[in-house]
């Protein structure tokens, strides 16, 4: 009796075990799809603006967020950059046929270009940046904005308290675009909150790529009587704040913390660009990117925000800027985004 018993219990475990094979062998063959669906890192192409990957600035930024995905994510990435604005659809156009599953336009200056490419091409995601995402825009589209004018009003509430009184302050933008003047209204505004005696100019070089047109702008204002100079201009800005160094007056960096350019530099307006291109391909890689939308980044999400500061400046007046930045982080401070 004992020994039928002991026979069944084996026969009962072997086919325990017969069933458990089985089913893992099952599983097994199920699984290869849906891990390679899932591994498969997807590609992404990154088309510049006219400014190029040298503008030390925006573009850069950019490309810096890409190249932190591939190396992070694992994903593979091309970069095409553009040479004039004829460039920006045949470019998009290219990558989208290549069969990328992420095509990033960088600049606001894409903005009929990326829509044009995105309808063209429904199955391929798209997100510019520097551009909001609008009603009637295609649903394959994310627009991703910054609230420049919160870095803006930081750089321009520190150049107020530094030149006390009747004293004059400039900036030098490239075009007369959103993101631009976002920063040069923060600024404006900034200087006027440290010093309203503070008078504040303002030119524009119609131009992100020619340093010389910039550099002629801001040594007139330094002409002027100018002890600061702003640059908003991308790679031509980097001729602005060698106006600045030459003449002996503090410039002022863009979108990257620019103080590597040398003393002169008393702080950047910083613009996160490369966050923007790291955080959304992550959402991709992760699968919850969300396109027909619009992603906003300020200093209350890391952002925009004030580069570092010169050691020149006294701790009082860096003290008095931390407490504004933390009001701006709190909304307890309104800022305008368009010149006056």
């Amino acid at each position: 009796m004992r020994s039928r018993i002991r026979l069944l219990a084996v026969v009962a475990a072997s086919a325990v075990a017969v069933l458990a094979l089985v089913a893992s062998a099952g599983a097994a063959a199920a699984a290869p799809a849906h891990v390679t669906a899932r591994s498969a890192p997807p590609k992404i192409g990154l088309v510049t603006d006219i400014g190029g990957l040298n503008d030390r600035s925006f573009n850069h930024l950019a490309y810096l967020g890409l190249q932190q995905a591939q190396r992070k994510l694992g994903v593979p990435v091309r970069v095409l950059e553009s040479k004039s604005n004829a460039d920006y659809v045949p470019n998009m156009a290219s990558l989208a046929q290549q069969g990328y599953s992420l095509v990033i336009a960088v600049g606001f200056l894409m903005h009929d270009s990326v829509r044009q490419v995105a309808k063209r091409f429904p199955n391929t995601k798209f997100m510019i940046i520097d551009d909001a995402w609008q009603k009637g825009d295609p649903k394959n589209l994310e627009g991703t904005v910054f609230r420049e004018q919160e870095a803006g009003y930081l750089v321009g509430y520190l150049a107020g308290l530094l030149e006390k009184g009747a004293a004059t302050i400039s900036s030098v933008g490239g075009q007369k675009i959103p993101p631009v003047d976002r920063y040069i209204a923060g600024y404006m505004a900034g200087a006027k909150a440290a010093n309203p005696d503070i008078t504040v100019l303002n030119a524009y070089s119609q131009d992100f790529q020619a340093p010389d047109k910039c550099k002629n702008l801001a040594l007139q204002q330094i002409g002027q009587g100018s002890k600061v100079v702003f640059q908003v201009a991308g790679g031509c800005g980097l001729g602005a704040l060698d106006a600045a160094k030459q003449k002996h007056v503090w410039g002022i960096g863009v979108d990257a913390d620019q103080s590597f350019l040398g003393p002169h530099i008393l702080t950047s307006a910083v613009k996160r660009v490369d966050v923007d291109v790291y955080t959304t391909i992550k959402q991709l890689r992760n699968g919850i990117f969300k396109s027909g939308r619009t992603f906003t980044f300020k200093v209350a999400n890391g952002g925009v925000d004030i580069g570092k500061i010169s050691p020149k400046v006294p701790k009082a007046i860096v003290n008095k800027v931390m407490a504004i930045k933390a009001k701006i982080k709190k909304g307890q401070i309104t800022i305008p985004a368009t010149v006056p």
